[in-house]
Parts: structure tokens; sequence; C-alpha cells
């Protein structure tokens, strides 16, 4: 909070003296009583007394007005032995040391009377007045010190005791005394058990605050200061000075020292506050408050059902950011649902999700509130209608009836805490609901949700009932085979007929009951124990199982062990010949579904596989498929370099023709080329003896060629040089 804080010019060049002027007059009242002779530390308390009063009052202003009565100290056993002998006055000083000095302790110790004798000196009655009295012991002529001080309170203008309890911490009695005459009358009640103490104690009473002027105002922002009514509360370190005091600005008499300062504008409610700190010259302290807001107001239907969108009027400074809000008066929080003023007048406002008063608010764009105006808001009506049982995963029809706001549905939930909806349809969609039942039996609710907040509007109980299901299949199988499965369900969409390991995924094979009452489900590749399971599409939920035992299986393989890479190879096998089985040609130690030719087993047997064209050693292999894809058969195959020969004359016309006689695997696709600085520029396909001799057409271009014999497109396993020439 921004406050200032400026000292009166006049009150700042007042003279020290001046100021001591304005303190209350004091009497100092000093215990004259035998018990003064008491030692402490071995010396006598009276001469204790005597040094320290010397001490303060070489401290003191000569201007200061101070006086000195003193009581016991000229006759034994007297309670009337009170005598002021000096009166209270400026320049006094040295006479109260002088008679100070001069007391002998010898009586007894009328120290209320002599509190008394003091103020009366003072005349208490008509200004203020001080009385500091110094005593080691309790009343001991049958006063009450409570009452005096009472008394002198009462009476007094503002008179004040402060009291030294000089060596009476042991005495309870004495303290009590003591301290009840200082809290009568507002002074201090201070302990000293020795000459410093003593001396620290005088001198705290002695140097009592006076009061300065502080001035109160405030300014609204950098504007003038604000001459309107405010409401002002003033505390300090004892608590509240003044509360609620109203003006537009107030002065008080305050004491040097720590306080707080508040204001409130009742116009608007605005507060702020802050701490100063108050010396010894008058003062002005500003408190600034925020500007005025500006004005704004609200229009709307007095009221509208909950959750409804309410046409909003305002009128209001539409700054950025500003809103639109509806909230609740009684509660925190500035508000529910708001709509900004940029979009548009009327503010498009969303009710609340439930019922009761609540309170149409604008807002300027920093949270300051403009304006409010109630607005209430009422039920909706609000129906379902459902049976009182279904079946577990089940679509059944939900007739319902409410306001249908965007985003509304229509859910089943647990009837007893756990997810807010287990399945829902939005009402957008109409009435009734096509709404799918929890895929577990049990009790459960269906319920109308507003949107906002996902707002239970109302409910009905529904008891989800299982279903029967059957399975019907062989309790073992061979790996990879299709398993003939019958089975009974509920047949909903995307179920299925699953093979699954009992504590492992939802399943390894599977068919949907879409392909009917009687399917097949292909069984898992790996022997072992199984289940065989109907699976609801709906969280995967199992609603029967039987155990399934998948069985080994295994393949042999025949063929020639040796051949010319590229050839055929004829290869005879024993397996399962499962539907996508096949026999492929592969590189030793490569993935088992990795090939780099094949044929299906349902070729027959035998059946043929083209070998690569590249010499080396292979693995023949039979694959099962089904979930991957698994080898139940291996053989090692050796293909060696195929063999030909190409012969034709050495020399040829270009645009003229070559005849070429060759020997060689005769592959599908053997290519004769004849080939210049690696660019085929003609070639022939030859594909049975019979073709031999060839003739090659040659190019343009007279110079040294190369004619290959090529194989699988690539690979070059014959060459004879040929020059052409132009004749």
């Amino acid at each position: 909070m921004r406050w200032i804080v400026t000292a009166a010019a006049s009150v700042a060049m007042m003279a020290g003296a001046a100021w001591a002027e304005e303190r209350p007059r004091s009497i100092l009242v000093l215990d004259g009583s035998g018990s003064m002779w008491g030692q402490i530390d071995g010396t006598a308390k009276i001469t204790i007394a005597q040094d320290v009063v010397g001490q303060l009052l070489g401290t003191l202003p000569d201007a200061q007005e101070l006086g000195l009565t003193v009581y016991g100290h000229r006759r034994k056993g007297d309670c009337t032995d009170i005598e002021t002998l000096v009166a209270p006055g400026p320049g006094t000083r040295a006479a109260i040391a002088d008679a100070v000095n001069a007391v002998t302790p010898r009586g007894k110790t009328p120290l209320s009377d002599a509190v008394i004798a003091a103020a009366e000196a003072l005349k208490y009655t008509e200004e203020a007045a001080t009385v500091i009295l110094v005593s080691d012991g309790r009343e001991t002529c049958e006063a009450d010190p409570c009452a005096v001080g009472r008394a002198l309170e009462e009476a007094g203008v503002d008179f004040t005791a402060h009291v030294v309890g000089f060596d009476v911490s042991g005495d309870e009695a004495a303290r009590a005394e003591l301290q009840c005459l200082a809290d009568e009358t507002g002074g201090q009640f201070l302990l000293a058990s020795n000459a410093a103490e003593l001396g620290a104690a005088l001198a705290e009473v002695a140097d009592e605050p006076v009061p300065v002027q502080v001035t109160f105002r405030a300014i609204a922002g950098d504007g003038p200061e604000i001459t309107d009514a405010l409401m002002w509360d003033v505390s300090g370190g004892d608590g509240p000075i003044v509360e609620f005091e109203r003006g537009a600005r107030i002065t008080l008499d305050l004491v040097p020292g720590d306080y707080t300062a508040a204001v409130l504008r009742p116009a608007d409610e605005a507060t702020t506050d802050a701490t100063f700190t108050v010396g010894n010259a008058a003062m002005t302290v500003t408190l600034v408050l925020p500007a005025p807001l500006p004005e704004a107001t609200l229009d709307a239907a007095d009221s509208a059902p909950l959750g409804s969108t309410v046409a909003v009027t305002w009128d209001g400074p539409d700054g950025k950011n500003d809103y639109v809000a509806v909230a609740d008066p009684n509660r925190k929080g500035r508000y529910i649902n708001y709509a900004y003023t940029r979009n548009g007048n009327p503010a498009e406002v969303m009710m609340p999700a439930t019922t009761g008063t609540f309170e149409l608010r604008y807002f300027r764009g920093d949270n300051t509130l403009l304006a409010t105006r109630p607005i209430e808001v009422t039920p909706v009506t609000v129906s379902i209608d459902a049976p009182d049982s279904a079946p577990q995963g089940a679509n059944v029809p939900i007739a319902w009836e409410g306001p249908g706001y965007k985003n509304d549905y229509i859910a089943v939930a647990p009837k007893e805490g756990g997810p807010r909806y287990i399945n829902y349809r939005y009402t957008r969609d109409g009435s009734p609901a096509d709404l799918a039942m929890p895929p577990l039996p049990g009790d459960y609710v269906v319920q109308y949700v507003l949107a906002q907040g996902s707002t239970v509007l109302t409910s009905v109980p529904i008891t989800v009932t299982p279903v029967e299901v059957t399975l019907d299949a062989p309790a073992s199988v061979l790996a990879g085979s299709a398993v003939p499965v019958t089975w009974t369900g509920p047949d909903y969409r995307n179920d299925y007929i699953a093979i699954s390991k009992i504590d492992g995924p939802r399943y390894e094979t599977y068919t949907y009951t879409r392909e009917g009452g009687s399917l097949t489900v292909k069984a898992p590749l790996d022997a072992g124990e199984y289940e065989l399971r109907y699976i609801m599409a709906q969280d995967n939920t199992v609603l029967a199982a039987q155990p399934l035992t998948v069985t080994n299986i295994g393949a042999t393989l025949t063929a020639a062990s040796t051949l010319p890479a590229g050839a055929k190879l004829l290869v005879e096998w024993e397996g399962p010949g499962y539907k996508g089985d096949y026999i492929s040609i592969a590189v030793p130690d490569t993935p088992d579904n990795k090939y780099l030719g094949y044929t299906y087993t349902r070729e027959g047997s035998p059946l043929t596989v083209r070998m690569p064209p590249r010499p080396g050693t292979y693995e023949l292999r039979y694959l099962v498929t089904g979930s991957g894809a698994q080898v139940l058969a291996r053989q090692t195959i050796t293909l060696t370099p195929p063999e030909a020969t190409i012969t034709a004359a050495a020399t040829a016309p270009v645009r003229g023709q070559l005849a070429v006689d060759w020997t060689g695997p005769d592959y599908r696709g053997d290519v004769l080329r004849l080939v210049r600085e690696g660019e085929t520029r003609a070639y022939v396909t030859i594909n049975t003896a019979e073709d031999a001799p060839v003739v090659i057409d040659t190019p343009e271009g007279p110079g040294a060629y190369e004619l290959q014999y090529v194989i699988d497109g690539k690979t070059v396993i014959a060459t004879a040089p040929v020059t052409l020439t132009l004749e």
C-alpha cells in the first residue's frame, strides 16, 4: 500500500526546551522508611537510591518540572510522616539532589497517602500529573494501594503513577500491592534488585514520552485529497486507539512509536492501510486509496433453469478481458461460469448446475468487481425410463426427458462408487438412447448427466444379469491347425473366439463370432497348454473358457544337396500342409521368415523352388504360418557356379548381324548381350538349346565389344570379345 508521511514545519522547528514544557508535571515519591537501611551487596538501599537519583537528575533537562515527596524519614511509627520537600517546577534538579542526600530512614511505609499527597501537590484534578514511586516494601499504614490508585485515576484529569519496586522480588504481597497501584492508573510497574536495575527503571519511567499531533488524510490514486467522509482505524502496540472514526481526515495526539492506520471508503468499500512511526514532531499520514471504479450495470431475467444459457445485457467500460459471470454469493470464488464482454452484448452466461440464489457479476479485466445483481436458478424436469434388469453387455433403449443441453449424456455407472460412468450416449442422439450395459453383472444406475460439472440430475437402478455362453471344441489339437469351434452366446459386435495363453496376453489367435455359430480358430504354433475363450469385445471380457492342449507337429524335406546356382530344385516334403505353409530358400542364420525365394506347399509334393543365382551355402526350410512363422524342417543346400560357353566370330560389321553359338544352364530369362564400356548395346533372350546359334543385330559404332551370357538379369557367367568394324 502507498502512504505518505510529512512533518509540520512549525513543529519541526520547536526548541528542545519548549518540547520539555509540554511534559506533564511530575513528583518523585521516595521511600524513607526504616527498611531502606537493608543492604544489597553490602550497601544500604537508601545509599543506592541516593546515588541513582543523583545520576538520573543529571540527565533531565532544566525545564522539566519535577518535585520530591518523601515518607517515613522523620519519625518512627508515624503514618503521617509524609513531606513534599521540593515543589514541582523547572530548575529543581539541585534542590532535589540535596534533599534526597539528606534523607535518613526512620519510620513506617505510608506509600498510599504519600502518592495522594504528591497527586494533590500536582493539582492532579486540574491538569496532567505523573507520580514516580520508589518503594522497597508493602503498605504498613492500613491503606489500600489498589483503591487509592483507582480513586486517583477516576478523579484526575490525566493521572499516572509509575512504580519501581526496589528489592521486592521475594515479597509477593508487596509486589502485588505495588503493581496494582501502577495498573489502576495506567502506569508502569518495574522491578529493580540492584543499583544498575534501579537506575534503568527510573530512567525509563522518568523519560515519559510527550504526545504529538498526527493528521490522517487520504487521496485517490494520484488525485487530490478525498473530501468525502471516510472510516478510519488507528492502532498501536497496545491495541486499537480509534475504530470506525468517521471523517475526511482525522487528527490524533500520539506518543512517539510505531502505529498502523487503515481507511475505508464506504462508497465502494475500497480499503488500504499503512504502518508509520511517530517521532517528536507533528506529522501528516497520507493513505492512498485506489482510484474510484467506473460504473457498470447488469440486466437479465430474474430466474432461469439450471444449466441454461442466459442473455445478460450489460453496461460498463468493456475493457480488455472484462467479463460477466455468475457466482455463488455464499462461497468463495469470483465465478462459476463467465463470458467476455468482447463477445458481444448481451453476454451469454451459462447458469450453474444447481438450484438456488446466485449472483450475476460484472468484472473488470483485473478481476475488480463493478456491478452485481441476483438471479434465481430453478430446477429442470428430468426423468429416465429403463428396465429393471438387462443382460451384461447388451444394448438397451433408455427413454429420457431433460434439457438436452450440449454434451449432456445418458450413462450407466456403478451403484456404489467407482468411475463416473462405464458407458454413455449423448442426449443429442435422441430418445431413446441405445445404451450398452456394463460387461460385468451387478447393481448399477442409469443416469441423466448434465455436461456442466458432470452433474447427475436423476438416476434409476438397473440390475445387469449374466449371459449364457457355451463352447464346444476338441480338447487337444495340432500346432497351427484349424480348430473347429461350436459356440452359443450374445454375439455382440466384435465379440470373438480366441485361443490364449492361460496367464498370457488377451489372445494368440482369434476369429470373430460374426463368422457363425460354427467356425475355426487357428491353433498357435507353439505346443503347450492354452484356453479357448469366448471374449466380449467390451473391455475384452471373458464370458466363457475351457482348456485346450496344443501338440507339436513335424515336417521332412528331401532334395538334392548340391546343384548349380539359379537352377530349380525339386523338393519332396511331408508336413501339415496348412493353408499358407511354404518351402523357402534362405541364407543361413537369418530370421525364419526371411527368404530369397519360396513355393507354397499347396503346389503339392514334389514341388520346385528356384535357387538364388549366386553360388554358396543356403538353407531349405519348411515354414508353417499362423501367429508368425515357424520352421518345421531345414536342409543345407550348396549352390555351385553355373557353366556356360560363347562361340562367335572375332569381328563383325556395324549395323550387321553376329551369329553366336552357346552352351549354358538355359534358365528362364537367360540373355546373350553385346556390351561396350558397361553399356548394353544389343541383346537376345535365349530359352532352350534349340536357339543355338542365335543372331544378334550389331549396333552402330565400331570398336571393342564383349559378348556376355547373363542369368537372373545381372549375373554374367561367360564372355567373349568381339570387334565391330565399318567393313
